[in-house]
């Protein structure tokens, strides 16, 4: 795993692809029609390839073919029956551990982008709110934390509370905090540049106010879409760490354990390699397809050129 590569998408770039629309913040942010929504290929691809990993993260909760544990089906059978997509070489099922790893999977994500948003939204409204010397101090604070690797992160969190699933999640939201952040504060200062905010505050509006109903109607279109492909990014982050060990350890399965723990055994059993890399692709493909999509939809610029 790369150090920052995995959570830094480039808050600049993303900014500069929605500029803050006065007028939705002035009357509220419109809502598009269905039929424009239905006419996102991206999206509606990436909702189909999240939602079959979603049913099968949810259906896991209810039911599994054998417990995570059970090692009595034989080392590396063959993919059949009973064993739909075979066992591991310790005689797991592999279907089990792929139902179980989705819910796994779903859960740092979800997990670091709560972590990520709350404290990255409010640190960015704080900087961008700040007089210039606060400004400064928390503009340098967050670069150092996204210059600072998560991997090493990662290995302080597990130091200090043992690896676990709750680690992994920790280590990855606060990663992304700073990446949100930084992306918040540059979207904050652009909409308090424009001159409606002065005209609100002219009229005698409150700070509060300006945030609740000019500065986060007008930031949140960007951060959807940073969002989706944060998520994407955390999904693997967690699945590199837990092949290097500092994820949940067992018998709670993961796709990046299992990757780990089927190398060896690559060519004897390749459904052991192939089954969690290929969900893993459609995790990260199908959210940053969504990514795509809610661009394409919440971009104002792109509305008014098409």
């Amino acid at each position: 795993m790369s150090e920052r590569t995995d959570l830094t998408p480039g808050p600049d770039e993303a900014a500069a692809a929605v500029e803050p629309a006065a007028p939705a913040a002035a009357s509220g942010t419109k809502r598009l029609p269905a039929a424009r929504t239905r006419r996102s290929p991206a999206l509606l691809a990436g909702c189909v390839l999240l939602g079959l990993i979603v049913v099968t993260a949810l259906v896991s909760l209810f039911w599994v073919p054998y417990a995570p544990d059970d090692t009595t089906g034989g080392r590396l059978a063959t993919p059949g029956l009973p064993h739909l997509l075979g066992t591991d070489k310790l005689g797991r099922d592999l279907l089990t551990q792929l139902m179980t790893g989705a819910r796994i999977a779903l859960e740092a994500g979800l997990g670091a982008i709560a972590i990520g948003t709350v404290l990255g939204v409010c640190f960015g409204l704080a900087a961008g709110f700040a007089t210039r010397w606060l400004d400064d101090t928390l503009s340098t604070l967050l670069d150092v934390l996204i210059a600072f690797p998560t991997l090493l992160l990662a290995m302080l969190m597990v130091a200090a509370r043992s690896a676990s699933l709750g680690s992994a999640i920790l280590a990855i939201g606060l990663a992304m905090t700073a990446v949100v952040a930084r992306l918040t504060r540059i979207l904050v200062k652009r909409v308090l540049a424009q001159d409606y905010i002065t005209a609100a505050r002219t009229s005698g509006t409150s700070w509060p106010r300006v945030i609740t109903g000019h500065v986060l109607p007008n930031i949140w279109p960007t951060l959807v879409v940073n969002l989706a492909q944060q998520f994407g990014l955390a999904v693997m982050a967690e699945a590199s760490l837990s092949f290097l060990g500092l994820g949940a350890p067992p018998p709670n399965a993961s796709w990046g354990r299992m990757l780990q723990e089927a190398q060896a055994t690559v060519f004897a059993a390749p459904t052991g390699v192939i089954a969690p890399g290929v969900l893993l692709v459609m995790l990260v493909v199908g959210v940053n397809l969504i990514a795509d999509g809610l661009r394409d939809t919440l971009d104002p610029t792109r509305r008014r050129t098409r």
